[in-house]
């Protein structure tokens, strides 16, 4: 099994990376936003915490920057009906941490903007996972909806979900109302 690469980003494309390791290419499917921060270091040296995916006629590499992330994964696949590029098509829908809080406080909207995720898989992957982040995670950082609407608005105006990801951790915390966070995540995406 392969578990880890450290090498040269050779290509980034939107949903995978090829690294070169020591001669050898490995393409590896990555969250979106990653790939898009990998596009820019076309020849920087990379490292991916990597999952090995074999079924049937299938052999695919999953590479993630965080083991967090990488683990994840690992949880969400273990849900019936959820395959790797779902668990992957989860992982692009938000952060980890809005994710794992969706989960934890039993909220679908996070899940079901996701694409091939309807409404009965997202309760299923809840209800399946909720115990495994515990109560640490109910209830902490802002309201889930207002930062999935800052997303979505974002994207609206032209941002890739990438950027607006990405952004929307920089937000000062006292700033709490969607119209609020959408106006001072453009000031910050002007910049």
């Amino acid at each position: 099994m392969i578990a880890y690469l450290n090498g040269k980003i050779k290509d980034a494309m939107e949903d995978r990376v090829i690294l070169n390791v020591n001669g050898v290419g490995y393409e590896a499917f990555c969250i979106e936003r990653e790939c898009v921060k990998f596009a820019g270091k076309i020849g920087d040296d990379a490292e991916l915490f990597t999952f090995y995916y074999l079924r049937d006629n299938t052999a695919e590499l999953y590479g993630f920057t965080t083991l967090a992330e990488k683990e994840m994964f690992q949880i969400l696949i273990g849900v019936s009906g959820v395959g790797p590029k779902g668990a992957l098509n989860v992982l692009n829908a938000a952060p980890l941490e809005l994710l794992q809080r969706g989960i934890a406080e039993g909220d679908t909207s996070v899940l079901t903007r996701v694409s091939g995720i309807g409404n009965k898989i997202a309760q299923k992957i809840i209800l399946e996972l909720k115990d495994k982040f515990g109560e640490e995670w109910a209830g902490l950082g802002g309201d889930i909806r207002v930062e999935s609407d800052v997303v979505e608005a974002l994207e609206s105006l032209g941002y890739s979900k990438a950027q607006a990801q990405s952004v929307l951790k920089e937000l000062p915390p006292d700033v709490k109302e969607t119209e609020d966070k959408v106006k001072a995540a453009l000031k910050l995406l002007s910049n």
